[in-house]
């Protein structure tokens, strides 16, 4: 056998010659040196993942402004026609229930994530404190169970008009709590947004006693939640996934404590089909998008633009209602949602401006600065150049 392998080996080599040999080692090493790349490349990108600072970089990277502000509205879109099914046509009426489906599959999915090792690293526990993730949870509980609950009781109309008073709610917030200031420029278009909004939404207002009271109370956990996710994710290098992971098992604590308060009883004698389950289900599946969107439009943009974009949303469905499905919300809605879209216009080109201001100021400047050489023989001046960051 050793005598047969021998004698198999010379021939190939016979056939092949010096120069096929040589192909066939090169190759080899070519293979060898790009497998090798790869992996090093595989290597790199997964340690990067393994930190909190790597994890922040790659979806500051891969999800940036525009593309977590895009991914928020589609996803705001299809969870409204979602729900406005599963409330309507399918009858489920226990929006605090609803609300905890969508937590707990969020939660399901964010194990998944976690056993197959996709959850990027959380950042040290000594860099937030515990407190903050809890009262996050908590606060994320009231925001989201008391949204759908108004939703449930007011009209569309004064739900929107609810949402309106959330914008001077943040900023006056942020500048109690980080001395954060807006320009006047922005004053004057986050007013022309209202404004806009109100107007467009005002044919649709119905009171309701309850009602009013829940989109009261609602007003300032909505405010105060977008805050806290803007500032971890900003400041302490969070990434979305993994301030989700940390936070989701305390809002669905409280919303089990919500629910026999704020639900009507018989949710355990709904109809479980399989239609209305299924229905459910796509309901909590976009849930999840809607946090995991949500959270990222609001690490990449500000509090503020966050709820500036759900006022766009509305505008938006009013007008594209009209031009694409024949509806008539009347000619005052439509002036209305159109000097929103015009205001929250300005207000992005003013953000805008104010991010290329902020970057051109961190690009390093190059300024000469003279400095004589003295020498023996006389020679002429030199010119140094000092590098500096203007921060």
């Amino acid at each position: 056998m050793q005598i047969s392998s021998v004698g198999g080996m010379g021939l190939l080599d016979s056939l092949l010659g010096a120069d096929g040999r040589k192909s066939f080692k090169r190759k080899d090493s070519d293979a060898g040196e790009a497998g090798k790349a790869l992996e090093e490349l595989r290597g790199s990108l997964y340690n990067e993942l393994r930190t909190s600072e790597g994890a922040k970089r790659q979806q500051q990277r891969f999800c940036g402004p525009v593309v977590a502000m895009t991914f928020n509205f589609f996803v705001a879109v299809g969870i409204i026609l979602t729900n406005k099914l599963v409330m309507g046509r399918v009858g489920f009426n226990f929006p605090i229930f609803l609300t905890l489906l969508h937590y707990a599959v969020s939660w399901l999915l964010l194990a998944i994530f976690k056993t197959l090792s996709w959850l990027p690293v959380s950042p040290p526990a000594k860099t937030t404190p515990s407190s903050s993730i809890f009262l996050l949870g908590a606060i994320m509980a009231f925001a989201s169970g008391l949204a759908n609950t108004s939703l449930k009781y007011n009209s569309v109309g004064f739900y929107q008009m609810a949402k309106i008073a959330v914008t001077p709610t943040i900023v006056l917030a942020e500048f109690v709590l980080f001395r954060k200031t807006i320009s006047f420029k922005k004053v004057l278009a986050l007013g022309a947004v209202s404004a806009g909004v109100a107007v467009a939404t005002v044919t649709d207002l119905q009171f309701n006693a309850f009602g009013a009271c829940i989109a009261l109370a609602w007003i300032v956990p909505s405010a105060i939640n977008k805050i806290l996710w803007s500032s971890l994710q900003q400041q302490a290098n969070w990434t979305a996934l993994a301030l989700m992971w940390k936070t989701t098992p305390i809002t669905i604590f409280f919303l089990l404590a919500l629910m026999p308060w704020l639900d009507p009883p018989g949710v355990l004698l709904f109809k479980w089909d399989i239609n209305n389950s299924c229905a459910i289900l796509s309901s909590a599946l976009l849930g999840f998008l809607l946090q995991w969107s949500g959270a990222l439009a609001l690490g990449a943009t500000s509090a503020t633009s966050h709820v500036v974009l759900g006022q766009f949303k509305t505008c938006v469905i009013l007008v594209g209602g009209y031009i694409l499905l024949d509806s008539d919300p009347g000619l005052v809605s439509l002036s209305g949602a159109v000097f929103a879209v015009a205001g929250m216009s300005v207000y992005t080109s003013l953000n805008l401006k104010e991010s290329k201001d902020g970057s051109n100021k961190q690009i390093p400047v190059q300024t000469p600065v003279s400095k004589t050489k003295t020498s023996e023989n006389g020679s002429e001046d030199s010119t140094a150049i000092k590098t500096t960051n203007d921060v």
